[in-house]
């Protein structure tokens, strides 16, 4: 890739590094530790995809992203107009690309949640997953790996979309077992409209379940993802469950399961998991040594029974209304219970749970050698 006037391969590095700036609009230069690659080896493709024009730098209001170049654009949409046209032409935002922090602040948040996909090994590109959400009705196959449709792709429907307009949505994330509406806050607490939230919610369980994808996921129930910067939103959700400022969508019963993730290679191994329903059983089975099966007639929310027939709540996903039923139940009982969570989410869960709750940790660094090797 040297030499002038030559444009990456396939399959490499500058090519996916392009690929994810066209869809994106601009990615962000912080998001480069998630792309696989040596940071030296990735510092000298950059290098030479500026050098021959493929690739620019955009910096503005303390943000540095990458946007394609003129000739970087022109060559994707010639060789892959089914993956590029969407994004690269007309008046959208990962076309003509707006410099107001907000907007590229949006751009941003949904390249964090391509690389979240990408890294859980779902297709993000539409020339790789069914076309789900075509203005008109057509059979979609039975998806056998997940895929992710960012809220744009959603959009596409038409007219019925205009009722999740206010939606925060960042896309849907659909699997062989599972609908995830995704969320990414960012570094901060997410606001919610309630209102259009529940739009949001009721309008993809009708599509999906009901209509396009019934075959798959007529009994499904949708579940939501929150991805964000830190785990100090989650804290600040869990904590004000019972304040003025609670956050109603997450925690009265809209979703059975809102899992939170974070932007970093934490999130993106444990949105893998989610993504294998054979490697979660596999785990849960390895949890259960020297514990005894729920009991269904126990009020309180949990996985498992300890020695002492108190509950025990497998909570590595952070699932948020569960980790929150599994509190307040025990404070309600006045009970103590054992609540398992991988070694990182200790802390922010210690917080929350106090004295209610006794910990047992997972290793992250031998969770990810044995699952993901």
């Amino acid at each position: 890739m040297s030499d002038k006037g030559t444009f990456p391969r396939q399959d490499t590095l500058g090519f996916c590094l392009l690929e994810l700036a066209a869809i994106c609009g601009e990615f962000p230069a912080s998001l480069l530790p998630r792309i696989p690659g040596s940071p030296s080896y990735k510092e000298a493709v950059i290098t030479s995809l500026k050098k021959e024009g493929l690739l620019r730098v955009f910096y503005k209001d303390r943000l540095r992203g990458f946007r394609l170049g003129r000739r970087a654009k022109g060559r994707l949409l010639a060789e892959n107009p089914e993956r590029f046209s969407f994004y690269l032409t007309g008046d959208t935002d990962t076309n003509r690309i707006r410099s107001e922090v907000t907007r590229r602040m949006r751009l941003h948040r949904t390249a964090e949640t391509y690389a979240a996909m990408l890294n859980a090994g779902a297709a993000v590109f539409r020339d790789e997953k069914p076309p789900v959400f075509l203005p008109e009705a057509v059979p979609v196959p039975v998806l056998k790996s997940p895929a992710f449709y960012g809220s744009r792709e959603i959009k596409e429907m038409g007219i019925d979309m205009v009722k999740i307009r206010s939606s925060r949505m960042i896309g849907v994330l659909l699997t062989p077992s599972g609908i995830f509406l995704a969320y990414n806050s960012g570094p901060y607490t997410a606001k919610w409209d309630y209102r259009a939230e529940q739009r949001a919610q009721v309008l993809l369980k009708m599509v999906l379940c009901h209509q396009r994808m019934a075959l798959q996921y007529a009994r499904t129930e949708a579940a939501g993802l929150l991805f964000s910067d830190t785990l100090e939103p989650f804290y600040q959700i869990m904590s004000e469950s019972d304040s003025h400022t609670r956050c109603f969508f997450l925690l009265d019963g809209n979703y059975e399961h809102f899992y939170y993730l974070t932007n970093d290679h934490y999130g993106d191994t444990l949105l893998k998991l989610l993504c294998s329903p054979e490697k979660i059983t596999e785990l849960n089975r390895m949890l259960m040594q020297g514990l005894s099966p729920k009991d269904a007639g126990l009020p309180i929310e949990h996985d498992a029974l300890d020695g002492d027939g108190s509950p025990v709540l497998f909570g590595y996903f952070l699932d948020i209304p569960r980790i929150n039923r599994f509190h307040t139940a025990l404070q309600l009982q006045e009970r103590t219970g054992t609540l398992v969570c991988f070694d990182f989410q200790k802390e922010v869960l210690h917080r929350f749970c106090g004295r209610q709750v006794e910990f047992s940790t997972i290793s992250f660094e031998k969770f990810e050698r044995r699952f993901f090797p």
